[in-house]
């Protein structure tokens, strides 16, 4: 398909970055792979870039016995496996602001030295009132870790703050279901207030999930077509090409549907289909995204199996690699109905949307690793060319590609040249790295700074937590009773039989899986 390659007017670039201010980062679980993996990445790009505060810290808390210098080692070579270029003066400005204590999660005495240990540490960097709790530590750690900071005074209710701001951050999953969800929420709020909670989702976090909002709502030609006069339907995909693996014991009592389709999928749904806000506020943006999701009409449990799609992978190939099934994967227990693939169709009642179906689709040991957001617009009303063999036109397609490579593009009809009516497709395609010629930042680097400046419009509220799991209960309940269906399918697959029908049964098809 030929394609059209946008170019960047820089006369028009608005920036608006502002650094962090002075700040304390106190993070759980520092010796952990997602803080090897993202977090340490993620901070150091923000002090390159000049947005961590000169007065910042980062005290790892964890279970592992470590110095202040062993810690700082484990950080070097994380940023050096995660990164291309360092300076060596970068690294080793930054490293000297990571401090490190260990003990016991449930031990009062272990809080007691770490508000000793942060409270030298405010005064040597100046008097910082700001700290940020991050919990990377496994969910049933969360009470623990939040009551025995309430006791040892290290936790403050918004109202209570003064010139204290103190945020605690958690990873997803927020909650095992809808009552444990409400459990959890009820802990947490006896201790932190929810404008200091920062419930992190990395997808919300990624260039093109943001760029959405600034799509649909900086651009006149867009959004007067927003809506179902226009928009035939709309497809999300989140498929991986790798199995299960180390996180298998945790999968196996999670599933796809809680791990993917209750957090990442609905929160894109929710951007790519909410209400203008009345401003780019955290409180307004966040507002509509919970009104969308409490719009989309409930699951009848008698029509599971026409509306949902749940499989396990089986042995396959991918990319020419054997890859054994979900069931022969170490820590799965035997005979295991845990879902590695979730296709759902989705409408949402209100003015706008009403009769556009939703398909969204998420799955493990896919063909290859892409996430996207693609709609679908309506084909012409009538041809005008069908004289010369054009009775029917393609539709044009919008698309927000956001892995493994984040951009957009827009495929639209027009004439080939030369004397004959000759019509081709044409991809209008914008690339963030090949048009910007940088590096895609890491997604939690948008995150932590948000965390350390309180601006709470990427982190996930509570009542849209609430709206999320309310919909999703039906089928949790039907599938763990064994009540629908439950498919295979050979790892490497782009698609199935039984998730095709979900589609084309509606006389559309899933748009192919890009190859990464």
């Amino acid at each position: 398909m030929p394609q059209i390659q946008p170019t960047i007017n820089k006369q028009d670039i608005v920036c608006a970055e502002t650094p962090a201010p002075p700040c304390g980062f106190v993070v759980f679980g520092a010796s952990g792979d997602l803080v090897r993996r993202k977090l340490f990445k993620s901070i150091f790009q923000l002090y390159t870039q000049n947005l961590l505060n000169d007065n910042f810290y980062l005290l790892g808390c964890g279970r592992t016995k470590l110095s202040d210098e062993q810690f700082r080692e484990l950080a070097k070579e994380s940023v050096r496996n995660n990164s291309d270029f360092i300076s060596s003066q970068d690294m080793n400005v930054f490293l000297e602001k990571l401090y490190y204590i260990d003990g016991n999660y449930d031990d009062a005495d272990f809080y007691q030295r770490m508000r000793k240990r942060a409270g030298g540490l405010n005064k040597k960097y100046k008097g910082i009132e700001n700290i940020v709790f991050y919990l990377a530590v496994p969910p049933f750690l969360y009470a623990t870790i939040v009551d025995q900071l309430k006791h040892a005074q290290l936790s403050c209710s918004a109202e209570a703050q003064k010139n204290k701001n103190i945020r605690l951050v958690i990873e997803k999953p927020f909650g095992h279901d809808l009552k444990s969800a409400t459990q959890l929420n009820e802990h947490i709020g006896h201790c932190f207030d929810e404008s200091q909670i920062y419930r992190i989702d990395h997808y919300l976090g990624k260039e093109t999930v943001q760029n959405i909002l600034m799509f649909r709502f900086a651009n006149l030609i867009f959004e007067p077509i927003w809506n179902r006069n226009y928009i035939d339907h709309i497809q999300i995909t989140i498929s991986e090409s790798i199995g299960v693996g180390h996180r298998a014991n945790y999968y196996d009592k999670s599933g796809a549907l809680r791990d993917m389709f209750q957090n990442h999928m609905l929160q894109m749904l929710a951007l790519a289909a909410m209400e203008p806000p009345v401003s780019f506020e955290a409180d307004s943006i966040r507002d509509e995204k919970v009104k969308l999701l409490k719009a989309i009409r409930p699951v009848d449990i008698k029509t599971i199996n026409d509306n949902f799609v749940r499989a396990q992978y089986s042995p396959g190939k991918i990319k020419a690699e054997q890859v054994k099934g979900y069931l022969d994967e170490k820590s799965v227990a035997e005979n295991s109905k845990t879902e590695t693939f979730v296709a759902a169709r989705l409408f949402i009642d209100n003015w706008r949307w009403k009769g556009v179906p939703f398909y969204l689709r998420t799955g493990k040991a896919m063909k290859a690793k892409d996430t996207e957001i693609v709609v679908y617009f309506k084909s012409v009303p009538h041809s005008l060319f069908a004289s010369v063999g054009l009775d029917e036109m393609p539709p044009n397609v919008l698309v927000f590609q956001i892995q493994p490579e984040e951009g957009m593009s827009l495929s639209f009809q027009a004439k080939r040249p030369g004397s004959k009516i000759c019509m081709t497709t044409l991809d209008m395609n914008f690339n963030y790295k090949n048009v910007f010629l940088i590096e895609m930042p890491e997604a939690y680097q948008r995150l932590l700074l948000d965390c350390m400046l309180g601006d709470q419009t990427l982190f996930t509220r509570y009542d849209s937590v609430e709206a999320s799991w309310k919909l999703l209960e039906p089928v949790l309940q039907a599938w763990q009773k064994d009540e629908a269906a439950s498919y295979t399918y050979p790892a490497g697959s782009e698609s199935f039989p039984q998730a095709d029908d979900l589609i084309e049964s509606d006389g559309r098809k899933w748009r192919n899986i890009s190859v990464d």
